[in-house]
């Protein structure tokens, strides 16, 4: 199947020489081009593209408000596109699978391309089917369970897997896991923190209005403010932070008569 994909880009230059690179894939279908970032949301919109090569500076609305705007749950696969590769680090943490700067390297191009299809492939698999991620390590690949994941930490450009006392090395942005485990009982509580929430014991005021939330593993993690309401919901089915709220083990044991 075609790769439908989609490229923004306020500058003529810059679209042809993305359009350019791709059209040397067979795989790649480009179904539309944009020029700023409120033109790109809507095609995103319309045209519902697998991947977006998205320029990060363009007037009045860049690539970042572009992912921020469309939230993760209705966000395609992107590769940002920058000529500063100070937006790294801003590339990953807003959701993109990749960045690649200009002017164009090709094989570095070509790279971010592989892994996006990549990305867009695994998609395309019914999440149900997968139950375990693939972490290289020594030249060995070994399988890790996704429901033994206790929790997840940022570290750089990679993710840290933490399971039963271990910790696994990933080459994984955390937007990516978030995505990958939305089907599961996963959530992101702080940029660099995602949880397991089948492993959470309680949330508790920190003393500065912020909150803390403890894990079976007695590790304690911060709930940041933007992850706050989405963990709310998806803990209690409500959006009002009580001052102690019980993990799902409390919670069934209460229900116990």
């Amino acid at each position: 199947m075609p790769i439908r994909t989609l490229v923004v880009d306020d500058e003529p230059l810059a679209r042809s020489s993305v359009l350019a690179l791709l059209a040397r894939d067979a795989q790649i279908e480009v179904v539309g081009q944009s020029e700023g970032g409120a033109e790109a949301l809507a095609d995103i919109r319309r045209l519902s593209p697998d991947l977006v090569f998205l320029d990060v500076e363009m007037p009045e609305c860049d690539g970042l408000d572009v992912l921020e705007m469309l939230g993760p749950s209705a966000r395609p696969n992107i590769v940002l596109v920058t000529a500063y590769d100070k937006y790294a680090v801003a590339a990953f943490d807003a959701g993109a699978l990749d960045y690649v700067l200009k002017p164009f390297d090709d094989a570095r191009f070509e790279l971010a391309l592989a892994r996006a299809k990549e990305r867009v492939k695994a998609s395309a698999t019914p999440s149900g089917a997968r139950r375990s991620i693939a972490v290289k390590s020594n030249g060995r690949v070994s399988f890790v369970r996704i429901d033994g994941i206790d929790w997840i930490e940022a570290a750089d450009y990679y993710s840290r897997l933490h399971v039963a006392g271990r910790t696994h090395l990933l080459r994984r942005s955390m937007a990516e896991l978030e995505r990958d485990l939305e089907a599961f009982e996963f959530c992101r509580i702080h940029r660099s923190t995602i949880v397991n929430l089948a492993r959470v014991c309680e949330v508790t005021p920190d003393g500065n209005g912020d909150y803390e939330v403890r894990l079976e593993d007695g590790s304690a993690h911060r709930l940041s403010r933007s992850f706050r309401r989405d963990f709310q919901m998806r803990v209690n089915g409500s959006e009002s932070v009580t001052p102690a709220i019980r993990g799902p083990k409390a919670r069934r044991a209460a229900r116990r008569p």
